[in-house]
Formats: structure tokens, sequence, C-alpha cells
């Protein structure tokens, strides 16, 4: 039996916005007066919602809507997600009433369509599409969370601009976008962007930052003449947040649960670090084995990611929605991402055939690491064979003696 210890990362910057402060913090972002006089009396407002599990979405979608409404316009939420929820108007809204985005707790409709109208060419002379529904509008607000992405590195990765090219132009902006594969997306998204904002009736963007405690800790409003300039600025500064796991390698990387919800890649190589997936990305932990052990709920039996890893559980490959994840994959043209890894039965047996086909490691006490998913890092688990490794680490706190595995009699962890 492996013992393993668990580990608190203590030195993530813990500032966070009180969730009861935050519709003042976004009443005093949309109330600048730039900002404010964007929206006027009578006009019809589309406010977009991602699907990648923002912390506080719904609370944040609320009042954006209570904030419009004061300003006596008329508004409706558009599902902003590419060819998420197996692009689907139905999936695409369900998706984002599993967040409690519904229409009865923001207060206004939710506006559900995978139709897309051109609005434009690029300056290399591609269709731009958006969503129908919100280029018919007099007013499009963006909101979404600025973070480094997971497949590619750019001067704008995920956030507002690629809210705009990606999410609002459902799956044929972003079949058109992803054409050349993710090689290319540092120049297509500001390239599509640029053409949005020239022609669609964008009035303002909400930028969403959060702590490496998935908690909410900036909201800035900018106007859309301001987006190429600070976005850059601010993904910089989410950079800094990364929930990190605070070693460079090690043996076997065990990942509770993967989802749409939690990462575009249903784990973060930000954090869990780069594969033959996601050779653009540089970072993470290196591990010569990943496991992975299930699904969220909330990803719908999406799978994209499990093409990353190298064993996982009949548990989780029995939830997978092929289509769904498939289509995923089809529509950014990483197909490997999707591909099936070694099946196991059980938990102890995924990590076990793991630790099992490692090189060159000391298979007596290898090299561990438990996460719950890319999300939830303050506290993991490690095995006893990194606890040296882990005391001379100052970012690192022990919190428990070595202890064995606690595995159920079905033979997966509790």
């Amino acid at each position: 039996m492996i013992s393993m210890a668990l580990l608190s990362l203590q030195l993530f910057d813990p500032y966070k916005i009180d969730v009861n402060r935050i519709p003042e913090a976004i009443f005093t972002e949309l109330s600048q007066p730039c900002i404010a006089a964007r929206i006027k009396p009578g006009m019809k407002v589309a406010i977009t919602c991602g699907s990648q599990g923002i912390s506080n979405i719904a609370l944040i979608t609320k009042n954006i809507v209570d904030f419009v409404k004061s300003k006596g316009a008329y508004l409706f939420i558009i599902p902003a997600m590419g060819s998420h929820g197996g692009a689907t108007a139905e999936g695409q809204r369900a998706l984002i009433e599993g967040y409690s985005v519904t229409e009865g707790f923001v207060g206004c409709p939710i506006v559900s369509s995978m139709e897309t109208v051109v609005i434009g060419k690029s300056e290399e002379g591609h269709e731009v599409r958006i969503d129908r529904n919100a280029a018919e509008a007099d007013a499009i607000i963006v909101s979404g969370r600025i973070k480094p992405h997971t497949d590619f590195r750019g001067t704008y990765e995920s956030g507002l601009m690629k809210m705009m090219t990606i999410g609002l132009g459902k799956r044929e902006g972003a079949d058109i976008c992803h054409e050349k594969g993710f090689g290319h997306m540092h120049h297509m998204v500001p390239l599509f962007a640029r053409c949005i904002l020239k022609n669609a009736p964008i009035a303002l963007g909400l930028g969403i930052m959060e702590n490496a405690y998935y908690e909410t800790c900036k909201i800035t409003a900018l106007e859309p003449e301001e987006f190429e300039a600070q976005e850059p600025i601010l993904l910089e500064e989410a950079r800094s947040h990364l929930p990190i796991i605070q070693f460079d390698s090690t043996d076997v990387l065990v990942v509770d649960r993967i989802g749409k919800d939690i990462s575009g890649d249903g784990m973060d190589p930000n954090i869990t670090g780069a594969s033959p997936c996601s050779p653009h990305i540089t970072g993470g932990i290196k591990a010569q084995r990943t496991v992975i052990l299930d699904l969220t709920t909330a990803t719908h039996g999406a799978a994209f990611g499990i093409g990353a890893t190298h064993t996982i559980t009949r548990r989780l490959f029995n939830k997978i929605d092929y289509e769904a994840t498939y289509i995923n994959a089809i529509t950014c043209t990483v197909l490997d991402f999707v591909r099936i890894p070694l099946i196991l039965d059980t938990d102890r047996e995924a990590i076990q055939l793991a630790v099992r086909t490692c090189n060159g490691i000391d298979k007596q006490q290898p090299r561990i690491v438990r996460v719950a998913d890319r999300v939830h890092t303050h506290e993991i688990w490690i095995s006893e064979g990194m606890k040296e490794e882990a005391e001379k680490n100052p970012h690192l706190e022990i919190l428990s003696p070595p202890e064995a595995c606690s595995f159920d009699k079905d033979g997966n962890l509790w």
C-alpha cells in the first residue's frame, strides 16, 4: 500500500472579493460615466455567458442584468461558447442553467441559438460570424473570465477577445477560426475580434479574474476601444494567480475529475503539465503517467481531454457522451484530445498500472501527486516518496503524517 501525506499549498495570494460585495463591485465598475453612457433607455441588450464554470457566474450575470434594467434597457442572455454543449441550442442553454444562470434567477430571458450571421470580413478576408440574436441587438455586453489558455500562447488568450471570436461565433465561427489549428490561434483570435469590434454593436466588456482558490478577485469594466490594450495587461495579472502544483515533476499524477466546466481541456496543462495534445503549452508539473478517475457532473458526458492521460477508470468511460465529446474535438481540430486511454476497472488498478509502466523510477517508493481537479489544488495528496522534497519546499506545508490510501471495497479512492 502506498502511504500518502496531505499537503496544503500555503503561498497562493488569498485576496478575493467577498461574495456579498460582488454586486457593489459590478455596479461601481458599470457606473463609470464612460461605461454607463453606452447603455440607453429602450435599448435591446445581449449579455454573453460562457461555459467554463466561472466562480459566482450566476451572481455576476444577475447583477449585470440588474444594472442594465436600471438604465431602462431590455436585455437577454446569450450562451456564448463555440461548440460546447454538443453544439446545440438546448445543450448550451443546459450548460449555463447548470451554473444557476436561469431565467428565474437572473431575471431575463435566455436566448440560445446556433444560428450565426456574417458581420464582416477580417483583414485577411475571412468571413467573421457571430450569433444572430446578438448581432441584431442594439448593444452587446461581453462578460468573460480572463486567464491563460490551455492550448495556445499569445497576447490574447482566454478573455473578452476570445469570447467574441469563439463564444459569439458559435460552432460556425469557431470552425473558421480553428481551421489552421491552435498554432495559429494567437493570430486568429485578435484578427477576428478586431472585425467584431468594428462591425458588431459591442457596448462594453466585463473582465472577470479569479485567484488560485477559484474565487473572484477582480472585476473590470472596459470600453470596447480598450479591449486590445488592456486585456494583455489583465492576462499577465491572471497568469500570476494560476493554482500551480508546487513540484517540478512527479512519476504519476492522479486527477480525481475533469470536465468542460473546469477547463476547456478538462484539466489545465498550465497546471497539470503539457502533453502531446498541448504542444504549444509550457509549464505545469511534468509527470511520466497521468491518471484520470472521473468526469464532473456538469460536463454532461463531454470528456474532452481524456486523450492527454494514460489510464482512466471504467466509471469514467461509462459516462462519456461521444457526440458532445467528438463535436468539440472536430471543431477545434484536435482529435488527440479524445483518444481513449487504457481503461481499468478501479481507481486502484488505474494507479497501479500507471506506476508499473513508469521507467527508471523507484517502484517501492513512487512519487505520486493526487489533485481533485484543475481548480482545487490548495490541498493535494502526495506519496511518501515525495515527503522529503515537500519538507524542503517553503511553498508547502505537510498537514498529516503518512497514512495508507483509503480504497473502498470496490477498489476506489474515498
